[in-house]
């Protein structure tokens, strides 16, 4: 029994260490600020139940290309969209992408 546990415990910590890498690998790191966000035009909610996901800035590899925002369904009811935005890392001296996701 308590060699299972520690069997278990011991790849728990080993999968959280590899997606915690994993994550790192995945950010998108950039030394240039990104420019101002886009003044996007709202029209025409299609009904009630949608919402606004904004504009955003992603990095091509080269440079930053804006992604429109567009009217979207909710994943559940109530939900709030969080935007995506860029931070800065002063240890990295770069900027880091944060995705946009549903609270």
């Amino acid at each position: 029994m308590t060699k299972r546990i520690i069997h278990w415990g011991f790849a728990g910590m080993t999968l959280a260490i590899w997606l915690a890498a994993f994550a790192e690998a995945a950010a998108v790191y950039v030394r240039v600020a990104p420019p101002r966000p886009v003044v996007e035009r709202v029209i025409g909610r299609p009904s009630p139940a949608y919402s606004w996901v904004g504009g955003y800035y992603r990095w091509s590899g080269r440079a930053y290309v804006w992604v429109p925002g567009r009217w979207t369904l909710p994943p559940r009811p109530l939900a709030v969209w969080v935007a995506p935005h860029w931070d800065y890392v002063p240890a990295r001296g770069s900027y880091v992408f944060v995705g946009g996701f549903w609270r």
